[in-house]
């Protein structure tokens, strides 16, 4: 959709890097360096905008203008009225809804994004801080007890020791991670280790309740450069906090508190420019200036005006609101009613105002392609309510998928379905999530035959899959959904509905739905069937090139991968079809260099085989060379002399 702002660009005249993804390159309109005008009279004259460019970030549909919206970009705005839903004001909070709305809201107490962010304290925390808990990691030893009313958790490693506080629990499903301040360290005093939450190193895996390390927050490559918990002073050691601020991924508040917790949405239209114009279905500005001097008005002077303010002080006033502490910013922590529903307090007040899925302020110009904008319970706004957390850069299969959870909505948008489908249809917003789906398999299909209706027969859905009706073949979300994306215990369905026969996936020989169920099977197999079914074609040459073992089963050939990933989901196929015949191969997935190909290799072997490896003093988390030992006493243990090497037992 066109941008209503005439010539504005035509004055772009720099880039200016700023706080946010990291590397995300931010653009910004620069200021003519004239005084603004003034006229001889008896009153303080009114300062007037100067002639020329004005300063604004775009990303996608949104735009964030630093000087104001000019009245070019508020000529054949959408009127949303008086009413606005985006300011710290608009928010009541999660106990306003419970009087009118008590079945969601006590549904919603027993959700996950409930609990996804909560104050440290006898009811929140789960996991074990006896003082008889503990783990050793690379080298070092991490306990667990409590102090008082504190909990603590204690890094000690060749007589050097930190003891940080627990502040903040984050989750409670599967792992439960924690957020604190040191208490005790090698760090100067004045290091921002003791001021500043930050994610600590160890979680309590709930499931298995036993000590972990965390995942995804430090990113972790291969073994030789795992995050290493037990520095002997802050590590890289930034000297200041500015630097510190912008580059520390262990930060909560910069970089993980905003979707953890219902902030206002203003908020989030200030701190997190890309996510929220990655998917804004309509063309959305704000006025910085407006916005600031409203919400937070001890963040602008009222003396000064926009264009007066330097882009320095701009950037400054930025990075705080990327920095706001939830406990002190937040309506609530968690993730409660009006992260979706937005500031409500009207229609709390009264309930005949209906509660709008969209910002809504005048200090906001929004435009459509008809002058038109439904605020109601819409296609586009309810996924987009999902779309402004469920959303970010991940590694991707060659089809562009994720490899692992939490951006669904960015998966979900690579396909075709979500133009008329809603995540709501499958995810009910207010229904507490167990460990497992609890969708039944017919119930996925009915989600789909809702829009695929010349399906709906059993003889065309046959003629469809070419599997018996009510078999995992015939299943749709088995072949358009299949399970590649690393969850938090098990590899889950991909979000990005696509076809089996996508040329991307088969041809770099990538996971393929057919042979995460025939795990036996080599890519010729499959290649036959596709050709048979629905006459398709690859390119030769990347087979021969990606398959170096044409008469192998596939999965195999997946679990020799170069790529982490798929070498995850193979293991992950090969255990859930019990395939005994490739414990050889799967054993191997236990020494593999990344250390959550090995935590998952672990869950689907015990699965599996009804063992405990840490029976055998097996741990995921070992050195390469601790773990050479317990592999050892595995592989005595596990694999007979006369174990078949194929699937035929040959």
């Amino acid at each position: 959709m066109a941008r209503p702002i005439g010539s504005i660009k035509d004055h772009l005249v720099f880039l200016l890097t700023l706080v946010g993804f990291a590397g995300l390159i931010l653009y910004a309109y620069s200021r003519q360096d004239s005084q603004p005008a003034t006229t001889e009279v008896a009153k303080p004259p009114t300062p007037t905008r100067p002639a020329g460019p004005v300063r604004v970030q775009e990303f996608g549909q949104y735009a964030l203008w630093w000087d104001g919206i000019p009245e070019q970009v508020k000529m054949d705005r959408v009127d949303t009225g008086a009413h606005t839903n985006i300011y710290p004001s608009d928010y009541s909070g999660p106990e306003s809804c419970r009087k009118c709305h008590e079945e969601n809201y006590d549904s919603w107490s027993k959700h996950p994004h409930h609990w996804m962010n909560a104050l440290a304290d006898a009811e929140t925390v789960k996991g074990d801080f006896s003082g008889n808990a503990k783990i050793e990691y690379l080298g070092g030893t991490a306990t667990f007890y409590r102090d008082g009313e504190k909990y603590c958790m204690q890094l000690e490693r060749d007589g050097v020791r930190h003891v940080s506080e627990i502040n903040q629990t984050i989750g409670s499903r599967f792992y439960q991670y924690y957020v604190g301040r040191q208490l005790e360290g090698p760090e100067p005093a004045d290091h921002p280790r003791y001021t500043e939450d930050h994610v600590l190193p160890f979680g309590y895996w709930l499931d298995r309740k036993e000590w972990v390390p965390i995942v995804h927050v430090h990113e972790p490559d291969r073994e030789s450069k795992d995050y290493d918990p037990f520095p002997l002073q802050a590590s890289p050691p930034w000297n200041d906090w500015d630097t510190y601020c912008d580059q520390a991924t262990d930060l909560y508040r910069a970089q993980c508190n905003f979707c953890h917790t219902t902030f206002p949405v203003g908020d989030m239209l200030m701190r997190d420019q890309q996510k929220i114009g990655l998917f804004v279905p309509v063309n959305l500005n704000l006025s910085l200036p407006d916005y600031v001097a409203k919400a937070t008005p001890e963040l602008w002077d009222p003396q000064r005006q926009p264009w007066e303010v330097t882009n320095d002080e701009i950037v400054s006033i930025l990075r705080k609101y990327r920095t706001f502490e939830a406990k002190d910013k937040a309506v609530t922590l968690g993730v409660s009613c009006e992260a979706c529903h937005l500031g409500a307090k009207e229609h709390a007040e009264n309930k005949a105002i209906k509660p709008k899925f969209f910002p809504a302020s005048p200090d906001l110009a929004i435009h459509t392609a008809d002058g038109q904008m439904d605020f109601g319970r819409t296609h586009d706004n309810v996924n987009w309510a999902c779309g402004r957390c469920h959303v970010g850069p991940r590694p991707s299969f060659a089809s562009g998928s994720s490899t692992w959870n939490s951006t669904e909505y960015s998966d979900a948008m690579k396909g075709s379905c979500y133009t008329k489908l809603t995540c709501i249809e499958c995810h009910d917003p207010h229904e507490a999530t167990g460990p497992k789906w609890s969708q039944t398999p017919a119930q996925d299909d009915a989600s789909c035959l809702k829009c695929h209706e010349q399906f709906l027969p059993t003889d065309a859905r046959q003629a469809h899959t070419h599997h018996p009706i009510d078999s995992e073949g015939s299943r749709c979300m088995n072949c358009h959904m299949p399970r590649i994306n690393e969850g938090l215990q098990d590899v889950v369905r991909t979000h990005t509905i696509f076809s089996p026969t996508n040329p991307e996936m088969i041809e770099a020989n990538e996971p393929n739905a057919c042979n995460m169920c025939h795990v036996d099977r080599p890519i010729d197999w499959t290649l036959e069937h596709l050709k048979e079914w629905y006459d398709t074609s690859f390119n030769e040459f990347a087979l021969k090139r990606n398959y170096p073992e044409r008469e192998a089963p596939a999965a195999i050939g997946w679990l020799k991968s170069d790529k982490e990933h798929v070498r995850q989901v193979a293991t992950d196929a090969l255990t859930r079809e019990d395939s005994t015949w490739a414990l050889a191969e799967l054993l191997g997935a236990l020494d593999d260099p990344f250390r959550t190909n090995r935590q998952f290799a672990r869950i689907g072997l015990e699965r599996m085989l009804g063992i405990q490896l840490s029976d055998y003093g097996y741990q995921y988390y070992m050195t390469e060379e601790q773990r050479q030992e317990p592999l050892k006493r595995i592989r005595e243990a596990l694999i007979p002399e006369d174990l078949p090497s194929k699937p035929d037992g040959s």
